[in-house]
């Protein structure tokens, strides 16, 4: 399926998202987007803009672009707009005819203060909408449009899958191939270039910043979460963790894998360490477990996150999970705890067909740190791995 069909279906659903939510009239308000992007240009058009444009879409199925003259041809080429309006001096015009005409009792504009997918709008071309529309009635009627969003973000299509799960099996590929070349005395800087150099072969790109894609913790002396790569070197008895996704026609991936390189005289790991690569791997079971249609975000990552401190190991200082698709934190629902920096995005609902990456880790004091990262998908039963998950911890 072409970038164009995609971003046809996500329109035709976004429909259905307005009338299950009972929102009239949905607008998505941009400019010059390559200096300035709202993060839903990619599910409602998939290129950039160069005037103030409008994309109106209604809860009748009607779907509204007003466009500068020279974005017009693209628009109508993409096929999903049944109105396309290419305008030169000012886009007042058209907007106010169509509001007029369509009187929409709810009118959803993209700003949030929990989603970052849902926040789009600028203040400036807010003040412009206000501008224009102060006396329409409408101008009383605006609403934040993070629940459409959300669900439409959220709710992924069988093609929007199947290149996520395509960006999965490159990274996993990625992760076995790199696998042969880990060995004593490299740097973590040595290890990311690895990764890096066979992605760029592969023609793929990565999934989130290349100064931390990978992130990549040698030993007990590295740092971990986002940091970038350092001069740590890896030795005999230390953990090796890196976090790693590619992005691949459009989609991404994101997960983590472990390794520990045999001291030497050992034939497995040290108790301890087995031990907290078991609580990390049964706290994100517990997880995956409560990972269902109707729970709450917030709910999952508590049963992750007690099933850790019960093993007697620290809660870790994020979230469990986060929706992963166009981007590796691709907003929506968050699986987090009730902390005040995720706002109300945890009190979201899980829904079928969300893809989430879950995760936590486990510091291992002497010997470094543990990463457990998968991918899964959210049907009528409960999570599905779309990664292979790593059971064991893996030995060089």
């Amino acid at each position: 399926m072409s970038n164009f069909e995609i971003v046809r279906e996500k329109l035709d659903q976004a429909v259905q998202v307005l009338r299950e939510k009972k929102v009239d009239l949905w607008i998505t308000l941009v400019r010059e987007t390559r200096q300035v992007t709202d993060p839903c240009l990619d599910l409602l058009l998939g290129f950039d803009l160069t005037w103030q444009s409008a994309l109106m879409i209604s809860r009748t199925g009607e779907r509204i672009a007003i466009v500068g003259r020279y974005d017009a041809d693209n628009v109508e080429r993409l096929g999903g707009y049944t109105t396309v309006i290419g305008y030169d001096r000012s886009f007042r015009e058209p907007l106010l005819s169509h509001l007029t005409r369509l009187n929409p009792r709810k009118v959803a504009l993209n700003f949030s203060e929990s989603d970052p997918a849902a926040d789009g709008l600028t203040h400036g071309m807010f003040r412009v909408l206000a501008k224009m529309i102060a006396d329409q009635e409408c101008a009383s009627r605006l609403i934040s449009a993070e629940e459409v969003i959300g669900a439409l973000r959220g709710r992924k299509s069988p093609s929007e899958v199947a290149r996520i799960q395509a960006a999965i099996r490159e990274t996993q590929a990625i992760f076995t191939r790199i696998a042969s070349q880990i060995r004593p005395d490299v740097t973590e800087w040595e290890i990311a270039a690895w990764f890096q150099d066979v992605a760029a072969q592969e023609g793929m790109g990565l999934a989130w910043e290349a100064e931390y894609c990978p992130a990549v913790t040698a030993g007990p002396d590295s740092s971990i979460g986002h940091a970038m790569p350092g001069d740590s070197v890896l030795r005999r008895g230390n953990l090796l963790q890196v976090d790693f996704g590619v992005s691949k026609d459009g989609f991404v991936s994101d997960l983590q894998r472990t390794w520990y390189l045999l001291d030497e005289g050992e034939t497995a790991p040290p108790a301890e360490v087995q031990a907290g690569w078991q609580a990390a791997r049964a706290a994100l079971e517990a997880g995956r477990a409560m990972l269902r249609p109707g729970v709450r975000g917030w709910e999952v990552d508590q049963a992750a996150r007690e099933s850790l401190t019960q093993a007697g190991y620290p809660e870790y200082m994020h979230a469990f999970g986060h929706h992963i698709g166009r981007s590796a934190h691709d907003g929506a629902t968050v699986l987090g705890p009730r902390w005040e920096r995720y706002g109300t995005s945890i009190e979201g609902m899980v829904e079928v067909r969300n893809v989430f990456a879950i995760e936590l880790g486990v510091q291992v004091p002497e010997y470094g740190y543990i990463g457990c990262e998968e991918n899964v998908i959210v049907t009528a039963e409960g999570a599905e791995y779309l990664s292979d998950p790593q059971l064991d911890l893996w030995c060089i």
